[in-house]
């Protein structure tokens, strides 16, 4: 019996002991299996150290943040990572002391790689007891948090200097509000434009710039209201400053949410666009007047035109009418002059030849005044007309003046062609040529007709060595019949350069002379040849 009790509990005894030692087995894997897993970590450095602080051990993530290899480190204490201010202040032995009197240490702060350069740090410091409650050490995580502290310190300066450019913007006036209007900040073109200070206006209700009939319809909530559903709320009125004045302003109210979407406030920009709506109405109240002015300038041009062209019908009517009594004048002059003998009356005889003569020269106005009249009344049509045979045309019409006066023509063109009407051309340049012809001095006439292209226009000048213009003078010589000499010195009618200027005022141009008084006189005028189908000038 009894070795039969003794066989019972050597058996028991035996299975004890081989449960303890699996029991132990299983705690040596899963203690290599965590060694192992913790080796393994990259992205921390997690290391034991002993009760004074020396390393035991070391993981691939602490080689990889603090540079060191395992066998160079293990054994050396960890206040190798701190800086020398931190080392001066014995702030490893502060940390290791509140981890064992609070069970763990926690920081961010600067700490030194193998290297010598720094990195910001996530430290965490753990007192680690066994099971008699005795401390063995301690563990160590360390995170390297140098790219977010680089971020926070970037969006630090970036909000700092936002900051900045928003509070000394002062063309808009910026401030903040919170989500129920309350005012939070100002910049100085909210003071410039509002006038209110920051320590004045911090604190108060938006609603202080609107006028009382906008406070009274709700319009500030209405606009919070707007800018929560769609975003922002934008708009121009009127608003007070702080001495009472008003302004009109361009407002753009903006709902602010912060990174959980969550709603915190709004921001506000206001532009003080006083002086472009008094343009703006100065500008109405200038086109109301010009619209007016416009109206009375219309009828006004109306007028003138009805009576532009009774006076055109008149100055043809009297020009055809008065020839009929003219040429009877004439005709029974001249059969009195035929009936009376040289011997009867000498005197009678020198009457009648001066009668003839005004008849005559009355004859010439009229005809003169009837081509005026013409110029613009006829058909006004345009054809490429060569530079060439038109000024032939020309000198062939001055031929006998040309040779009884023994004048010299000269021409210089840098142009083919030109674009107006034939007739009334030849008659401009004839006209100019003739009065070279006639108000010629002492010597043989020298004249020098010259064309060439400026832009959309011809250009001519009709140069000669003749009498010249006096300057006070110049601007005379266009009116109809204005005559600076006498009929017996130079004969004529005072109408060939009226016909000249309203030629040239036809085509667009311009005509002026350029003359000095004894050495001749340079006539210039220039021919618009711009078409809906581009220049006609070659």
């Amino acid at each position: 019996m009894m070795n039969k009790k003794r066989r019972l509990a050597t058996a028991a005894h035996c299975g004890t002991g081989r449960k303890k030692k699996q029991a132990e087995l299983e705690l040596r894997q899963s203690e290599e299996r965590y060694r192992l897993m913790i080796e393994g970590v990259k992205d921390y450095a997690i290391f034991m150290l002993d009760t004074t602080g020396h390393i035991l051990t070391w993981n691939e993530g602490a080689r990889r943040i603090k540079g060191y290899s395992a066998n160079e480190i293990i054994g050396r204490h960890f206040s190798t990572f701190y800086t020398a201010e931190d080392l001066e202040s014995q702030k490893p032995a502060r940390e290791l002391r509140i981890a064992i009197e609070t069970g763990r240490y926690e920081e961010e702060g600067w700490r030194v790689k193998r290297n010598g350069s720094v990195f910001w740090a996530n430290v965490v410091i753990t007192a680690l007891y066994n099971e008699q409650n005795k401390l063995i050490g301690f563990s160590k995580v360390t995170r390297d948090l140098t790219e977010r502290k680089e971020n926070e310190e970037n969006l630090r300066q970036s909000e700092e200097q936002y900051r900045s450019l928003v509070q000394q913007v002062t063309d808009y006036g910026i401030f903040m509000m919170d989500e129920k209007g309350r005012i939070i900040n100002w910049n100085e073109g909210a003071r410039r434009i509002n006038g209110y200070t920051n320590e004045e206006i911090v604190g108060k209700y938006f609603s202080i710039f609107y006028p009382e009939e906008d406070i009274l319809n709700g319009k500030p909530s209405h606009e919070l209201k707007v800018a929560r559903a769609e975003g922002k709320y934008e708009e121009e009125g009127w608003r007070i400053r702080k001495d009472g004045s008003v302004f009109w302003a361009n407002v753009v109210i903006t709902a602010i949410y912060n990174a959980q979407g969550i709603h915190i406030g709004f921001s506000k920009v206001t532009r003080d666009l006083t002086e472009r709506k008094k343009a703006e109405k100065e500008l109405r109240n200038s086109y109301d007047r010009y619209r007016v002015l416009a109206n009375e300038l219309k009828q006004t041009n109306s007028e003138l035109s009805v009576a532009n062209e009774e006076l055109e019908q008149f100055t043809s009517i009297v020009s055809h009418d008065l020839q009929e009594p003219i040429r009877t004048i004439k005709s029974f002059l001249q059969l009195i002059d035929l009936k009376i003998s040289q011997q009867q009356d000498e005197k009678l005889k020198t009457y009648i030849q001066k009668s003839l003569h005004a008849a005559n020269r009355m004859k010439e106005l009229i005809q003169n005044l009837l081509q005026y009249s013409q110029v613009s009344k006829a058909t006004f049509s345009r054809e490429t007309v060569k530079l060439d045979e038109l000024l032939d045309e020309v000198l062939q019409n001055v031929k006998t003046s040309v040779e009884s006066s023994q004048a010299r023509i000269t021409i210089e063109t840098q142009v083919a062609s030109v674009y107006g009407n034939r007739t009334q051309l030849m008659q401009l340049v004839q006209n100019l040529v003739s009065n070279s012809l006639k108000f010629r001095a002492d010597e043989d006439p020298q004249i020098l007709i010259r064309c060439l292209k400026e832009k959309d226009q011809v250009k001519f000048a009709v140069s000669d060595n003749g009498i010249g213009i006096d300057k006070d003078d110049l601007e005379k010589i266009f009116e109809v019949f204005r005559r600076l000499h006498t009929e017996k010195d130079y004969p004529g009618t005072g109408i060939g350069l009226a016909i000249c200027k309203r030629i040239v005022d036809r085509h667009g141009g311009q005509i002026w002379p350029e003359s000095i008084p004894g050495k001749g006189t340079t006539f210039y005028f220039t021919l618009n040849q711009a078409t809906t189908e581009g220049l006609l000038v070659s």
